[in-house]
This record gives structure tokens, sequence and C-alpha cells, in this order.
């Protein structure tokens, strides 16, 4: 089974301490407001994890969004 690639974006920007626990995933911030976060994720309940890691840290997320075309976004953190 292939992993859903997925983009969860979240309010604010993303302490650099907190990019480690993202590898494989791109981050990316669009100014102080929201920071977009794209990678693979291969059952739903890596998906609970991460949302709930973000919970726990008082992230607030905006929406999460399936990514049809895998090719256009690459896994690495920026």
């Amino acid at each position: 089974m292939n992993d859903q690639i997925v983009e969860i974006v979240v309010g604010g920007r993303l302490n650099p301490d907190l990019l480690v626990a993202l590898e494989g995933f791109t981050v990316t911030s669009d100014g102080p407001r929201r920071t977009k976060v794209i990678g693979p994720v291969p059952d739903q309940a890596r998906l609970f994890g991460l949302l709930a890691m973000f919970d726990g840290l008082h992230i607030s997320v905006i929406s999460v969004n399936p990514i049809e075309d895998e090719d256009s976004h690459p896994h690495r953190v920026t």
C-alpha cells in the first residue's frame, strides 16, 4: 500500500526543534501566520499521531488536505 501524501496547515511558525520530529516532511512557512507540513502518512494512526503532537504543543491545526500529485511535493524538511 502506498502512503497518502497530506498537507497539514498549522497556525504560526514551527520551532526548529520540532522540525526534527517531522523528518520526511516538507515544511514551509508563508509568513508568520501559517506553516504547511507536507508528507507521507501511511495510515490513520500516523495522521492522528501528528495531529495529537500538534495539539499537545498547542499548535492550531487549520486544515488537513490530501495531495493527489505525489511527484509535485518532495519529502524533505526545508
